[in-house]
């Protein structure tokens, strides 16, 4: 998990992952193009995002395309995010039924 959040905490990375999102089985050259990096950067940081597991790759001839792998980031969610929500999203409920109990008074 300390790879995932590593791979995150990066604006760039999550920029590449928010392309992948947008459109799977990227090349290099079509991750690079159009970032304000060196083709040689956005290298490294997809390196590093699968070394993380939040992209795979698959080679078709010379060409290596890119995949957004959801998995680990939904297990962060479900690990560190998801149990903070539920305090909130209780008192978010409660909070409604108070208010809608007084404008029944």
């Amino acid at each position: 998990m300390d790879k995932v959040f590593k791979a995150l905490a990066d604006p760039s990375r999550r920029q590449l992952l928010d392309r992948l999102f947008a459109e799977q089985g990227q090349t290099l050259g079509a991750l690079a193009d159009g970032l304000a990096m060196t083709r040689q950067a956005v290298s490294q940081h997809l390196a590093l995002l699968e070394a993380a597991n939040l992209v795979a790759t698959v080679k078709r001839g010379r060409e290596k395309l890119h995949y957004l792998n959801p998995v680990p980031i939904h297990e962060a969610h479900a690990r560190w995010i998801a149990k903070f929500e539920r305090p909130r999203l209780d008192a978010l409920a409660a909070l409604k039924q108070r208010l809608e109990g007084e404008d029944d008074g």
